[in-house]
């Protein structure tokens, strides 16, 4: 998988690994990267099958799939220890990672994830879904932003929009990779598992999310032994994007802790 490294050189300097949504790529964390590496030593990576890490995804790729190859990467580049940082799917992974390998993770950070299925989110990804099959790309990403910003935010930043849907569009990715992430997410259930996850955690959440209710965040929250909740009223599913400085903010105050 395509990945960088970035921020301090220093040997024995903090590690943090951002993990982004269901669009995969390391671009997602571009508000949050100079908050970050003036301390930190960051990576960020495009997630198999998407952006600069093409692949074709096999039949029953999930949640765990994704963080079995994160976990390789990470082994190879001799990661021992690290902050991780996951928005909505990328927070998935970071659980995931928490129950198969907790030694590695210093804390937890998950921004508008979940745990289990709920109905209203798997509602989102079917129109997803459908619009991959029967509708033109150019479709598929202005309902992403639906999904993803406060229609103010939307009003408000169309010609910045516009230009970034002009190149998502250029590169638009496979669609059975994308059907195949969908489904790993619509199918993650962890649950049970959670007592067991003593890392650190903040869950941070946004009442305004269009795509993930935020009452899933509470839950979350809820049963982890070790977790913070932090509820914000605006800024939508994608809050590193729309309010970055409030989101960096609090990370860095949770890091520092």
């Amino acid at each position: 998988m395509y990945f960088e490294i970035l921020g301090s050189e220093l040997p024995d300097a903090t590690t943090i690994v951002l993990s982004s949504g269901l669009g995969g790529s390391a671009h997602f964390w571009k508000a949050q990267l100079p908050a970050l590496t003036s301390s930190y030593r960051v990576i960020v990576y495009d997630q198999n099958g998407t952006g600069r890490s093409p692949a074709d995804l096999p039949s029953g790729y999930s949640i765990q799939s994704m963080a079995t190859e994160l976990l390789a990467l990470l082994d190879s580049i001799e990661v021992k220890h690290c902050h991780f940082v996951g928005h909505a799917l990328g927070g998935l992974v970071g659980l995931q990672i928490a129950v198969q390998r907790p030694a590695l993770l210093t804390s937890l950070v998950l921004i508008n994830a979940w745990s289990s299925p709920n109905e209203h989110s798997l509602r989102c990804f079917r129109v997803r879904k459908s619009l991959l099959d029967n509708s033109p790309p150019q479709m598929y990403l202005q309902a992403q932003a639906l999904f993803l910003y406060p229609p103010d935010w939307i009003m408000n930043n169309i010609d910045m929009l516009e230009e970034e849907e002009q190149h998502m569009l250029a590169s638009f990715p496979n669609k059975q990779n994308l059907l195949a992430r969908i489904h790993a997410l619509s199918e993650f259930d962890i649950e049970a598992s959670l007592a067991t996850v003593t890392t650190p955690t903040l869950v941070f959440a946004n009442k305004d999310d269009m795509l993930v209710p935020w009452q899933r965040s509470e839950v979350l929250a809820g049963l982890l032994p070790n977790a913070e909740l932090a509820i914000y009223e605006y800024g939508g599913h994608a809050s590193t994007v729309t309010t970055p400085t409030v989101f960096n903010e609090k990370l860095l105050a949770f890091l520092s802790t």
